[in-house]
């Protein structure tokens, strides 16, 4: 090995480079530990601990120190999968952002093209360029994008005009939408940093207006959502007085007399909260003055008056308090053009009031007083300041400071409500949180203050929501996965434990089978795990270890030893034909002898990992990385560290036959004939394509959410339950309609999916589906849990929601169609690479049939066992990933086949037929391909048996993509090759070999 030394120098250096950045690490995590210890299951504690040693000393190597806060930078972050916490990621409303560039627009033909955009974005296409394409259909050139009543306007000057294109108003529009997604970006990583976690990650996925938020830790899970969506839109508006709508409630209620069916006599509801009723009146009294005569001794209320719990009381800044469950009905109600006619007030504003802890059920109408165009005298962008603070009654509250030109606006309002004897109503995200009214005159100043029902965790959000600024534009959570701390631990523990039980396997195999040199194979395996860790360790931006990452890993240990086989496979055969040690050696590490294998089987391996790690998300991402850094690391280690050891025997004179007395002859002098039997192979694989095929289209596929969108939940009982009688309850109308209940693990763990409301993507839905998910689950438990403790992720939690998946329609399209061109692309990149390589096409028919055969199979074995397997065999990312997976390994067996064959073809050594010294040239390998694929199935066997629930269907896909994958390349690519040669090429092949 030319440059010993040079090749020994940076592989010492890279490993203690490795073992350096790996310390931090280890540091920070037993820091962590110790603040866990601390704080016991308190996050706040917790988070307190860690902040008051930021800038401490923790870590000093002599030379230099480091406080924890550049130790923690440096670590290796632990997924949630691993740690717990809450995952979501965010889609910035595009159109929303459209709508305010355009000055919102009432133009139809904008606001056709705005909604068509919604319903044929297509895959991964972006929201911007599909309103482009509807814009041009509906506007068919009768409409200029500078328009004057689209994007030519004030807010706009001096970067779009008139004259302008729409290519060009295009690239404005592209900018500003950037620029807006830029803006959410800042305001959410404002908020999320005076939120309070521990290790927060937030990143802008691509140009999407997608924005990925990581929590770890956290626990509160709707109090997260709501602090994630909130857009923060404040505004300050004049209510109008309860006794200004008595004659339009009672015209409206007339009206809808003749149109919505009759009502039944309302009964009556008590109202506990002394914000809305303080006692019980009956419906039939009058809601205002005005009705009194019209409703008395009514059996018939009306379908407005019927909805009505409460009417307003004297003073009262609302006009009638409403069942929550009616509020959209008494919203269509209001929303009707014949309705809106009979308004005898001008712009005014129906807005609900935010229903308050004591009585959740209920919430009180208010109607406001608007300007022409719909917009509130004052917003909250004239805030400068805001913080939480108790209002004269001790109450939680926000106090908040307005710039000088709010200040002025809010003089000249609160003078005015204190002259008519109204109210201000104070809006946040189109809900009434407080409306106060002012007796003392007009408040100056621009000091202000919002009370009502908050709780103090409501008050500190507000008043960070506030601080960190509005969203430009509606921000919902598209994709969101809630995992419990218990349920990382547990992942963790499944990860050591197959990964140690891997690494013992495969080092044992390696040292039954090579003997000494297999101890050399290991020593270069621990390295290579050190080296991979280092790498992590020093990642650009910090590398997120998640358990398809720890998958990655222990999948690196079975292929670590793969190109020690080659190599010690290879010096086998040069030992046997007589060489030295030393030639045997020197040839074995030669590119003629087993390098180019290497290399070609690394490269499609390099290529099927780049495009899972381009099309993949989330964990998958970091499952390619690791696999991408596996590969380069087992490469260095595999030819240069086992090197070392075996030049060292070389110069001692040491005798190393790399194979012990027991396996020395193991597949030596095997002389099967693979190509005789291709008719039974092409049949019994055609008869299973051909049976998959069939179960597709009757059976289908057990498609996860990521493909179809919905929500799931696994959720942990303290009881054995009956998943079905979950299913039902789950199922019944007043829940979910539909639902899908599964024992997940054991028969006190089920995994439930359902798609209610999935398009509708707001906090509030989330919520609702939460609290659906308790009320119909909780008989089920032994003890009572209460919706806290069952749905929020605590320390210690072993019942209740430990782990929860959201993903959207628009999301789950996107995934379905990465993950399809992901597929397509793999093949295809490989089979290119192939043909450039071999520089015959008909080696890449081969291998392009073996891949598709390889697929189709695994496939085939999902769609017909799904509903019969005690595992989840889901078609989700993790599949697309564990396929991809299947691609590369079984191109890499395909290759190491195909480099015989084109070396014995090649050569002039081996004589007989063509079909003969195609059969040597598989006979040759077959201990190289069999031991690879053993040492690989054995540690995906570990991986299923002790991986855990979460990936045991992704283990799974592997596992049989595997064991078919070196079926496939023995038994189907070089078959097809053989038979797309031509009869006149293999004459010509045969006359060179036998002259």
């Amino acid at each position: 090995m030319q440059n010993k030394g040079l090749i020994k120098f940076f592989a010492i250096v890279f490993t203690i480079v490795s073992i350096y950045q790996l310390s931090f690490t280890f540091v920070a995590n037993g820091i962590s530990e110790d603040a866990k210890a601390y704080a016991k299951g308190d996050t706040k504690k917790e988070l307190k601990y860690l902040d008051s040693i930021g800038k401490l000393d923790v870590m000093n190597l002599g030379f230099t120190k480091f406080t924890y806060n550049e130790v923690r930078e440096k670590q290796i972050n632990k997924g949630l999968d691993l740690e717990g916490g809450i995952n979501v990621i965010l889609q910035v409303s595009v159109k929303d952002i459209l709508k305010g560039l355009a000055n919102n627009s009432k133009n139809p033909t904008f606001n056709r093209a705005l909604d068509r955009a919604v319903k044929e974005k297509k895959g991964n296409q972006d929201y911007l360029d599909a309103f482009f394409d509807a814009f041009e259909q509906e506007s068919n050139g009768s409409l200029k994008l500078a328009s004057n009543e689209v994007f030519y306007n004030r807010g706009l000057e001096g970067e779009i005009n008139l004259g302008m294109t729409d290519d060009q108003v295009k690239v404005v529009l592209r900018k500003k939408v950037a620029e807006s997604v830029e803006s959410a970006y800042g305001v959410l990583r404002e908020r999320i940093d005076k939120f309070g976690v521990v290790q927060p990650n937030i990143q802008k996925l691509g140009e999407s207006g997608r924005i990925l938020v990581e929590l770890p830790g956290a626990k509160d899970i709707d109090r997260i959502k709501n602090l994630l969506q909130s857009t923060a839109q404040l505004e300050f508006w004049e209510t109008y007085k309860p006794e200004e709508l008595g004659n339009f409630f009672v015209a409206a209620n007339d009206a809808l007399k003749k149109t919505e069916t009759k009502a039944k006599t309302a009964t009556t509801a008590k109202v506990e909260d002394s914000t809305v009723v303080k006692d019980e009146k009956s419906k039939v009294e009058s809601l205002l003055k005005d009705t009194k005569k019209a409703l008395k001794g009514a059996q018939d209320l009306g379908p407005l008056f019927s909805k009505i719990v409460m009417p307003a009381q004297q003073g009262s800044p609302y006009v009638a308090v409403f069942n929550v469950k009616d509020t959209s009905v008494v919203n269509s109600y209001f929303n009707r053009p014949d309705i809106r006619g009979l308004l005898t007030v001008a712009n005014a504003k129906f807005v609900w009031g935010k229903p308050s802890k004591k009585a959740p059920e209920f919430t009180e109408l208010y109607v406001l007083k608007g300007s022409a165009d719909g917009l509130p005298p004052l917003s909250g962008s004239v805030i400068i300041e805001a913080k939480d603070t108790y209002d004269q009654l001790g109450k939680p509250a926000v106090s908040m400071q307005m710039n000088p030109t709010g200040a002025r606006k809010w003089e000249e309002i609160t003078g005015n409500v204190s002259k008519q004897g109204n109210a201000i109503a104070i809006v946040l995200d189109n809900q009434v949180y407080s409306a106060p009214g002012v007796s003392k005159g007009a408040i100056s100043g621009g000091q202000s203050e919002i009370s009502g029902n908050f709780t103090i965790e409501e008050t500190k959000d507000l008043a960070n929501v506030l601080r960190a600024g509005k969203l430009p534009a509606a921000a919902e959570i598209v994709q969101s996965e809630v995992v419990g701390p218990s349920l990382g631990q547990e992942a963790i523990d499944n990860g050591i434990t197959s990964s140690l039980i891997g690494l013992l396997l495969v080092s044992l195999w390696m040292v039954i089978y090579y003997g000494r040199a297999g101890w050399y194979a290991n020593i270069a395996l621990i390295v290579n795990l050190i080296l991979i860790f280092g790498a992590m360790a020093s990642f650009p931006g910090g590398f997120v270890l998640t358990l398809p990452g720890i998958a990655g890993i222990v999948l690196t240990m079975g292929t670590a030893v793969d190109a020690n086989i080659i190599i010690y496979e290879r010096a086998k055969e040069e030992l046997r034909e007589g060489k030295s040690l030393e030639n045997a050696v020197v040839a074995a590490f030669g590119w003629k002898g087993a390098m180019r294998s290497i290399i070609d089987a690394n490269v499609t391996h390099v290529l099927t990992g780049l495009i899972l790690f381009i099309f993949g998300n989330g964990p998958i991402k970091g499952f390619a990385t690791t696999l991408l850094i596996g590969i380069f690391t087992s490469l260095f280690t595999s030819i240069f560290i086992a090197r070392f050891f075996i030049d060292k025997d070389i110069v001692k004179g040491r005798s190393l036959l790399f194979a012990t007395n027991m396996t020395k002859n193991w597949f030596t002098g095997f002389n099967f004939d693979f190509l005789k039997i291709k008719k039974f192979t092409y049949l019994f694989s055609l008869t299973v394509v051909a049976i998959s095929c069939w179960s597709f289209f009757t059976n289908g596929f057990d498609q996860g959410i990521d493909f179809v969108g919905g929500r799931t939940f696994q959720v942990k009982f303290d009881q054995s339950v009956n998943a079905e009688e979950v299913k039902n309850a789950l199922a019944s109308e007043t829940v979910f309609g539909s639902a899908e209940a599964k024992t997940f693990g054991n028969s006190s763990q089920l995994k439930i999916t359902t798609k209610y409301k999935i398009k509708e993507e707001n906090a509030a839905v989330d919520k609702e589906v939460n609290e659906k998910l308790y009320n119909a689950v909780k008989k089920f438990y032994a003890k009572e849990i209460s919706y806290d403790e069952f749905i929020n992720t605590n320390e210690g939690k072993s019942i209740g929601v430990v782990q929860a998946v959201k993903v959207g329609p628009a999301v789950a399209e996107d995934i379905k169609t990465n993950a399809y061109w992901a597929v397509i692309g793999a093949m295809l990149v490989v089979c290119l690479y192939l043909v450039v390589s071999f520089r015959r096409y008909q080696y890449s028919l081969g291998a392009i049939a073996a891949v598709a055969h390889d697929v189709i199979f695994v496939l085939g074995i999902y769609s017909l066992l799904y509903k019969y397997m005690p595992f989840h065999m889901e078609i989700d990312q993790h599949f697309i990933a564990a396929i991809l997976t299947v691609i590369g390994y079984s191109m890499n067996d395909t290759v190491i086949v195909y480099d015989r064959v084109r070396e014995f073809l090649g050569g002039k050594s081996h004589h007989g037929s063509f079909n003969k010294i195609v059969n040597d040239s598989i006979n040759t390998t077959l201990s190289r391909t069999l031991n690879t694929s053993l040492t690989m199935i054995m540690v995906l066997a570990i991986m299923f048996v002790f991986g855990g629930d979460s990936i045991r269907g992704f283990i799974f896909a592997m596992l049989v993509g595997i064991i078919v994958g070196t079926y496939s390349s023995l038994f189907i690519a070089t078959p097809v090759l053989v038979d797309t040669i031509s009869k006149d090429d293999k004459k010509v092949i045969e006359n060179e070999h036998n002259a």
